[in-house]
C-alpha cells in the first residue's frame, strides 16, 4: 500500500511523499488474454474501442473472485450482527424502501452525542441492501461512532434513472441530521462513506442543495470515497447505458467532478491497483480536480487489491480504509 496526498496537503506514510502524474492516471490496464493484443475497434473513450470501454465498466472482467467476495461481505455481517444484534431499523421515507439500519456505539459521550458515519453500498446501481454492509460496523461502534447503512431504490426499480437514488441518498442524510440527538449521536459530526456505485451516489450527496432538505451547507464534515465514478460521460457511453436512461441533464446532475465549489468537507478518495483503468482514472481524475481547486483530499492507493477487496479493509481499523476513515474521524482504534 502506498499513501499519497494532493498538492494541497501532501504527506505519506513512513516520509515518502509522490505527486500524481499522467502516467499514474493511466495506470491499471489488463493484459489481454494469454499475452496476445486483440484487434481494436474504432475508439469511443480516449484510447478505448466498445470492448474495453465496456469492461472497464464491469467488474467482473477485472475481479473474477467477485461472487467469493460478494459472499463474504454478506456471511461476515451476519457473523457482526450476531457479535452486535440486531440493528435499529428507521424508516426515513415513504416508501417501504427508504429505511436504514443504525448500529450504535455503546461509548458516546453522552455531552456530545456519537460521531455518526453513513455508509453508501455499491452494486453497480442494480443491486445491494443494507443488511450485507453490516461487516464495518465494529470497527465504528467500537472506536465510538453510531455507522448507518441507508436502503434505497435500485436504478432498474426507477425506470433506468438514477436522480431517485441519488435523492433517496440525501434524505437518508438529511433524516440522520435531524434525528442525530434522538439516537445519541452528534449532528455536527456526520461523515459519509461509500464504495463503487455507493461512492459515485456518496459524490453526488456532496454537491447536494442542503438547505432545501433542512440541513447545514456543511452538513458532512468529512467523505471516504473508495471506487467511485464521479464523471458519468464515459460511463454513459458504455454497456451501463443499456440499464440506465441517461440524458444530458442526468450525466451533469450526477457527475460531482463538475461541481467542485459545491464540495464543503475534506475528502479520501480510494481505488486499488487490481481494478479497471477506468475505475482507477476516475479516482486519480477526480483527486487532481480536488486539489486542483485547492479542495482538502487524500488518496489512498491499495497495491494488489481489486475492485471488491477494496471494501472489505473497511472493516479493520488496521486496514487501508479503516485506517483512514478513523484518522478522518478524529477517532482510535479500540
Amino acid at each position: 500500500m502506498h499513501q499519497s496526498r494532493a498538492p494541497c496537503d501532501l504527506r505519506a506514510d513512513r516520509g515518502v511523499a509522490r505527486r500524481m502524474t499522467s502516467t499514474d492516471l493511466g495506470a491499471g490496464a489488463a493484459p489481454a488474454a494469454g499475452g496476445a493484443q486483440a484487434e481494436k475497434g474504432p475508439l469511443v473513450w480516449r484510447d478505448m474501442d466498445q470492448k474495453a470501454l465496456d469492461d472497464a465498466y464491469d467488474q467482473r472482467v477485472y475481479a473474477p473472485n467477485r461472487d467469493q467476495v460478494l459472499g463474504r461481505y454478506a456471511t461476515n455481517s451476519e457473523a457482526v450482527r450476531a457479535r452486535l444484534g440486531a440493528p435499529q431499523r428507521h424508516r426515513y421515507g415513504a416508501t417501504p424502501i427508504e429505511a436504514l439500519d443504525i448500529y450504535p456505539t455503546r461509548r458516546a459521550d453522552h455531552a456530545t452525542g456519537a460521531p455518526i458515519n453513513v455508509f453508501i453500498h455499491g452494486g453497480a446501481w442494480l443491486r445491494g441492501a443494507a443488511k450485507d454492509y453490516a461487516f464495518p460496523a465494529e470497527l465504528f461502534v467500537h472506536a465510538g461512532a453510531h455507522f448507518v447503512v441507508p436502503d434505497f431504490i435500485n436504478v432498474a426499480d426507477a425506470g433506468g434513472d438514477l436522480m431517485p437514488m441519488a435523492e433517496q441518498v440525501r434524505r437518508a442524510i438529511a433524516w440522520v441530521h435531524r434525528n442525530a440527538r434522538d439516537l445519541g449521536g452528534d449532528p455536527n459530526r456526520i461523515y459519509l462513506s461509500g464504495h463503487s456505485s455507493g461512492a459515485h451516489l456518496g459524490g453526488t450527496a456532496l454537491i447536494a442543495d442542503w438547505p432545501a432538505l433542512g440541513a447545514p451547507p456543511d452538513v458532512v464534515k468529512g467523505a471516504l470515497l473508495c471506487s467511485g465514478m464521479y464523471d458519468l460521460e464515459p460511463v454513459r457511453l458504455s454497456a451501463r447505458s443499456s440499464y440506465v436512461a441517461f440524458t444530458d441533464a442526468m450525466e451533469d446532475a450526477l457527475s460531482t467532478q463538475r461541481h467542485l465549489v459545491r464540495i464543503a468537507c475534506p475528502l479520501v478518495l480510494a481505488h486499488g491497483t487490481r481494478e479497471t483503468p477506468e475505475f482507477q482514472r476516475q479516482t486519480r481524475d477526480f483527486a487532481a480536480a480536488l486539489a486542483a481547486a485547492r479542495k482538502p483530499v487524500q488518496l489512498v492507493v491499495g497495491d494488489g487489491y481489486n475492485h471488491f477487496e477494496m471494501c472489505e479493509t473497511l472493516a479493520n481499523p488496521y486496514g487501508l480504509l479503516g485506517r483512514a476513515v478513523l484518522e478522518q474521524m478524529g477517532l482510535a482504534p479500540a
